[in-house]
């Protein structure tokens, strides 16, 4: 179960990271357990879920967004996400469209190559 939980967190982790990407700077990188704690609730959504993303889904993204304030604490989040997903088979439909869903605003398009050096 926490290694399903963890694969799906990386599909919504790349939509989060990339709000992140829009969030004000900070010093220390964010761990990669802080990026799965707050994507959890969105693993089995990304993977089955359709429609809107629950609550607690949306409010672990936002609780990401703003964690993830400086860039290398985005781009830590990215890399994390981004290594995360490729272990689960997310709908991308509903990565591409979670930002959105949950009210986030991101500068970027959400997708498995993204570059989080960037």
């Amino acid at each position: 179960m926490a290694s399903t939980s963890r694969m799906g967190i990386p599909v919504l982790g790349c939509v989060l990271i990339l709000l992140l990407i829009a969030a004000p700077a900070s010093n220390a990188a964010i761990s990669c357990s802080a990026v799965i704690k707050d994507l959890r609730p969105c693993v089995n959504y990304l993977v089955k879920g359709s429609g809107k993303p629950p609550a607690a889904c949306c409010a672990g993204a936002s609780a990401l967004a703003s964690a993830a304030s400086s860039s290398s604490d985005k781009k830590a989040a990215c890399e994390c996400i981004k290594s995360a997903s490729k272990n689960m088979k997310p709908k991308s439909e509903l990565a591409q469209a979670l930002p959105a869903n949950c009210g986030i605003s991101l500068p970027v398009t959400i997708s498995p190559n993204v570059d989080c050096s960037k």
